[in-house]
């Protein structure tokens, strides 16, 4: 799946040249995977989650969840999807992940 983000995404635009932030999950670094060469990777630090903003909307999720007990798996599906349409909203995103990034860029 993640090959055919890459080549989806490089078909669009094709003389943008595109940098991708990842963390460094196996998939991300396949020997399989061929990088089109208007895409550059950088990979993040390992062992820092707190650079990668998706864990910033998992962690809020997370703490919406906690403590709580389900008794079906349909119940937690139900009780993560009012938590998206509810709380995780285009506003919460923007405030989760927006900071200054350079400082990372400094590290690499």
């Amino acid at each position: 799946m993640f090959q055919l983000f890459l080549s989806e995404l490089s078909a669009q635009d094709k003389e943008e040249y595109k940098i991708i932030f990842l963390d460094n999950g196996a998939f991300h670094k396949a020997r399989r995977l061929v990088i089109p060469p208007n895409i550059g990777l950088v990979f993040l630090p390992p062992y820092s989650p707190e650079l990668n903003p998706a864990e910033k909307v998992w962690w809020t999720i997370k703490r919406e969840i906690s403590m709580k007990v389900f008794k079906t798996l349909d119940e937690l599906a139900d009780e993560i999807q009012r938590i998206v349409r509810n709380i995780i909203t285009s506003d919460k995103v923007k405030l989760l992940t927006d900071y200054k990034c350079y400082k990372f860029l400094d590290y690499l």
